[in-house]
């Protein structure tokens, strides 16, 4: 159980490992935001937000959890979720309306938080249309990384929803049954961000933030698993499955400001 796993964790971590890793950088402006503009806000239908990141020019990587209603345990109907690339300040590079969407097969929502449920976390979901912008780049993904190794996330929270923050330095505490345990800094709202290695100096999905819990009074972020749960979601949505949109809804234009009067939603 993923309780075992944090207690086991509490017992060999320090403090001073955790202290050392770097603080968030608010990527609003120039180069340094530039390139994460395949990294944008999923909204959830009036009823919160979370992290999305394109792996396709028609597709977003972010967290199953995130497509359901906390409260009701209800699926949300794609069309009312719309994904906006590179959201910062009241403007998007693209934004784009959700034709369908699936989960992993094992993923069942559910209350508490568990290694079945954090393992199986993801979901994938296909534009009406794709992202052909030079500023928005997917990204590649790769391998989950292994303990101690240095990652980096770029998310949207609750104290920072207008712009993305980007967390290079830190580290990935354990792995066991699937889950990932890292000690980056994630809040209300980075359900579904993409987890980053810098292996030759390139950014690379490794993984998706699932949740939030403790290690000894400090925060953690925990991580799905990636590359096989990946591959089941891109052969799902082959095989046709998904909840189909047939007429995309209206478009919005890139670079017009807008209120998207968004709830928070928990990671």
């Amino acid at each position: 159980m993923l309780r075992f796993l944090i207690i086991v964790l509490a017992l060999g971590t320090s403090g001073a490992a955790l202290a050392q890793d770097s603080r968030l950088q608010r990527l609003d402006v120039g180069d340094e935001a530039r390139q994460w503009e395949a990294v944008g806000r999923l909204e959830l239908g009036g009823r919160g937000f979370c992290t999305g990141a394109l792996v396709a020019p028609d597709l977003v990587l972010t967290a199953a959890h995130c497509l359901f209603d906390k409260e009701t345990g209800v699926r949300l109907d794609p069309a009312r979720i719309e994904f906006m690339a590179g959201w910062r300040n009241g403007r998007a590079a693209a934004y784009r309306s959700v034709r369908r969407a699936v989960t992993h097969p094992d993923y069942a929502p559910a209350t508490n938080v568990t290694a079945d449920r954090v393992r199986n976390d993801v979901a994938l979901l296909e534009l009406h249309h794709p992202i052909n912008n030079t500023r928005v780049t997917p990204f590649e993904t790769d391998a989950r990384p292994r303990k101690g190794q240095k990652i980096g996330i770029v998310s949207y929270a609750r104290d920072r929803s207008e712009a993305p923050s980007l967390q290079n330095i830190c580290e990935v505490l354990a792995r066991q049954d699937g889950v990932l345990v890292m000690s980056c800094d994630v809040d209300f709202g980075s359900s579904g961000a993409p987890i980053f290695s810098f292996e030759g100096g390139v950014p690379r999905i490794v993984s998706v933030v699932s949740a939030m819990a403790e290690v000894e009074g400090r925060k953690v972020s925990l991580g799905t698993q990636l590359i096989d749960p990946l591959q089941t979601l891109r052969a799902a949505l082959d095989n046709g499955a998904g909840v189909f949109q047939e007429a995309a809804p209206k478009m919005f234009t890139s670079g017009i400001r807008r209120d998207t009067g968004a709830k928070f939603a928990k990671p």
